[in-house]
């Protein structure tokens, strides 16, 4: 079986800097780690080739230095990993993000199953893995906590409600995302950190995939950020001083005289 994996470079802290022009986040110079919710989708593919067999191919978008993060993959047990990089791939929202991803996917050939983390840390959108089955044509599923089978074709998912799960069965291949309850992430082995020390990362320009430049980047972004600001939040607070009974009066005056609406 042959299994995709995408993931992403989040910060690996929330003192973030912002682009004032383009209003995307600067993420040269930033400490970056692997999308959290993405380790859950490493593990989960690692564990499926472990059991009947085939690759683990990590795919990524972003800048050169995504590399490194990309080699941390084949560390946790992916057999390869492809860096999609390109100064016209920059200011990409989720769903030219998307169209990127699925060029680098067909450019792969053959797929069975993709896999993503539910959403990313730094935009919370959970947009990219079904953006992706709909470039790609093939089914989806959100929120899969656990695999239940995998056979003749088909997946067989359990997919995690507000109430519970509902059982998903869709044809092959086919785009899942996963939630933390699938599994617990794996730490390196010493022979996978030299295998990832040794791996030679590809990585694919815009020409290299074939893309529409029209589709991709800020080009190809119908949404974006008109402004980013941080929230002034604004607290004045008095102290009531006096006895009890002399406090509660002061305090029902006080509300009183701001003439709140009172409810029914």
């Amino acid at each position: 079986m042959n299994i995709v994996v995408c993931v992403k470079q989040v910060p690996a802290t929330t003192e973030v800097k912002m682009n004032k022009e383009t209003n995307t986040i600067i993420r040269e110079g930033i400490e970056a780690i692997i999308n959290p919710f993405d380790t859950y989708a490493i593990e989960e593919g690692v564990r499926i080739k472990e059991q009947g067999g085939g690759k683990v191919t990590v795919i990524s978008m972003g800048i050169p230095k995504v590399a490194d993060l990309l080699r941390e993959t084949i560390a946790l047990g992916a057999d390869e990993a492809v860096l999609l990089s390109d100064k016209a791939f920059a200011g990409a929202d989720t769903l030219a993000t998307a169209y990127t991803l699925s060029l680098g996917i067909k450019k792969m050939g053959p797929v069975d199953l993709i896999i993503c983390g539910k959403q990313a840390t730094d935009g919370d959108t959970a947009q990219v893995g079904p953006s992706l089955a709909a470039k790609l044509g093939i089914p989806h599923t959100t929120y899969v906590r656990k695999i239940e089978e995998i056979r003749e074709g088909t997946i067989r998912c359990q997919r995690l409600t507000e109430d519970g799960y509902e059982v998903i069965e869709m044809p092959l291949p086919a785009v899942i995302t996963v939630v933390k309850e699938i599994n617990e992430p794996r730490i390196p082995s010493f022979k996978g950190l030299m295998k990832a020390k040794k791996a030679e990362i590809p990585v694919w320009t815009a020409d290299e995939i074939a893309a529409d430049e029209s589709l991709i980047g800020l080009k190809g972004s119908p949404t974006w950020v008109v402004s980013t600001f941080v929230p002034q939040h604004n607290v004045n607070s008095e102290m009531i001083e006096g006895k009890p009974e002399e406090q509660a009066k002061i305090l029902v005056d006080k509300l009183l005289s701001l003439q709140l609406p009172l409810s029914k």
